[in-house]
């Protein structure tokens, strides 16, 4: 998915604030849903992030044209281990692995046979 670094995404020196990576993730990871015709939340069923391991690597720019790419490293009944990398053309500036739990009435839950696939 591609995203452009805007002014707000930026401190006074024109770089991306740290947390505003895991923002450019949560669109991708919300994107694949959309891509597919469905939506990240239904009712009482979603994914939640539980546990994030962050790596940055280089700065990103205001300005910055960017790439985040969504791999999937594990599947298990309830979760989901997936990496995310985020480049600047070839220059790969932050990569993070996420583990999201699906969770339905606010309990763990298995994935729906319908989102199996959603991640690879």
């Amino acid at each position: 998915m591609k995203i452009r670094v805007y002014y707000e995404d930026t401190d006074c020196g024109g770089v991306v604030y740290h947390s505003i990576y895991l923002n450019y993730c949560e669109r991708a990871r919300s994107e694949l849903f959309f891509k597919k015709g469905l939506s990240p939340h239904k009712q009482n069923e979603f994914f939640v992030v539980k546990k994030i391991e962050a790596d940055y690597i280089k700065p990103a720019l205001f300005g910055d044209e960017l790439e985040v790419t969504t791999k999937l490293i594990k599947r298990k009944n309830t979760s989901l281990l997936i990496e995310q990398e985020i480049f600047r053309k070839d220059e790969l500036l932050f990569k993070a692995n996420v583990l999201v739990a699906y969770l339905k009435d606010m309990k763990p839950s298995r994935i729906p046979e319908e989102l199996n696939n959603l991640f690879e």
